[in-house]
Parts: C-alpha cells; sequence; structure tokens
C-alpha cells in the first residue's frame, strides 16, 4: 500500500490543505497565487489530461512523483528537480529558540516575497502564506529569515521556505526557526517533513542534526501547457 507521503500534493489537497483546493475528484490544483502544486489521485495519461482541461491559467505547475517518469504530451516539461523526502525522527535533542521569531500577515507579504526571490527556497506567491504559520526574525526591522509551513497531509505537516538573507547566514536564525516548527508541529500530533534539493549538501546537514532522516528520494516536474 502506498504511503501518503508518495503523493504528497494530491494527499494535501484531499486533507490538511482542502480548503485551498480547486479540482474535482481525480485532478487538484491550488490557486496560481497561492502555490504552483498540481495532484492526481492516479498518474494516468487521462487524469493528466483533465488536469489540461481543469487548471484555468497558463502558468507553469508543479507536479511530485516518487519515481522518474515520462509525461504525457499536452504538458512540456520545462525543469525536473530531483530532491529528498526527509521526515523527523525526534532523535534529536531540541533547545528551546533563543531569538524572537515574530508572526509573519499580510502586511509582511512584500518583504516576504523579496526574500524568496533573493534567496530562492522554493516557489513563493502572493497568497502562499495562506497555508499559515509562517515565522520570521527581524534585523533593525527588515525581515532577514523566515520559514512556514505548506503541505499538510493528514497527520504531516511539511516545513518549507526555509531562507535566510545572504547578509545574515552563520547566524543559527534558520535552525532557530526549524526548531520553532518543529516544536509547534508536534505539539498539534502532527509529523515533521520536508523536502530538500538533493544536493543540498549544506542544508541536508541541518537537517540531519534536527532529527530529520531521508525516507525516499523525490522528482519534481515543472510543467507548462503545450498549446
Amino acid at each position: 500500500m502506498d504511503h501518503v507521503l508518495d503523493n504528497p500534493a494530491w494527499n494535501a489537497l484531499i486533507s490538511g490543505n482542502s480548503n485551498l483546493a480547486n479540482g474535482n475528484e481525480t485532478v487538484k490544483y491550488f490557486s496560481k497565487e497561492v502555490s504552483p502544486f498540481v495532484g492526481l489521485k492516479e498518474s494516468s495519461a487521462e487524469n493528466f489530461q483533465l488536469l489540461y482541461e481543469q487548471v484555468q491559467h497558463d502558468s507553469p505547475v508543479l507536479f511530485i512523483s516518487p519515481r522518474e517518469m515520462d509525461l504525457p504530451g499536452q504538458w512540456k516539461v520545462l525543469h525536473s528537480i530531483k530532491g529528498l523526502q526527509m521526515v523527523y525522527d525526534g532523535s534529536a535533542t531540541l533547545t528551546d529558540t533563543t531569538i524572537e521569531l515574530l508572526p509573519l500577515t499580510e502586511k509582511h507579504v512584500p518583504e516576504m516575497l523579496a526574500l524568496t526571490k533573493l534567496t530562492n527556497p522554493g516557489p513563493f506567491a502572493a497568497r502562499t502564506i495562506n497555508f499559515g504559520h509562517y515565522r520570521g526574525i527581524f534585523d533593525e526591522g527588515k525581515l532577514v529569515a523566515m520559514t512556514g509551513q505548506r503541505l499538510h497531509i493528514f497527520n504531516y505537516a511539511e516545513i518549507s521556505a526555509v531562507c535566510t538573507h545572504p547578509d545574515h547566514l552563520g547566524r543559527g536564525y534558520a535552525r532557530q526557526l526549524l526548531i520553532h516548527h518543529i516544536n509547534r508541529i508536534k505539539a498539534a500530533s502532527n509529523i515533521p517533513f520536508l523536502h530538500v534539493r538533493h544536493d543540498n549538501e549544506r542544508a541536508i546537514k541541518v537537517y540531519e542534526s534536527l532529527g530529520f532522516v531521508t525516507r525516499a528520494e523525490i522528482w519534481f516536474y515543472v510543467l507548462a501547457k503545450n498549446k
């Protein structure tokens, strides 16, 4: 039997993120202002065609697969990324956070967009904040680091948008934010997980030091409609 994390976008769209879902009983997607992720109940040619018909915009979409695959011809692969899916196993001893982590709200979206554009932690749009639980670190009134939650798959919650301004690296900000979210997710009786590029060795070491272990390799396909 497949694990719910093998098809993360679909399972998020039918569970913890169903309030943000568009689509029908076999294909679902987020509004492009929230996230490019799309989900299919099954990765069949018929469902890729249904997705093509259902998605009402021409912006790129992001499809997650637990294996490498060939995509049907109505979709053009703009880019593919091999990643690791890491799940928190509770083995690390985590200290309490020592830096003030402020809740981020709609008024912070311009700064959040600027920071993610600079650091490229993954797709982030004007309404990505709707996933919730975003916290940030400020220096002299400017947002310099942040992290939030993205896919909420039944009892698994994804930590996402882990980013720090290049001028503020090496101060442990990402670690502090990660500890906050691990503890928050655990307090809600959920299991933290995250995705990372397979070649991002620096980040992987940080995640491992906090108790994350690699569950599986996973592939991200950036797709555009062929006209």
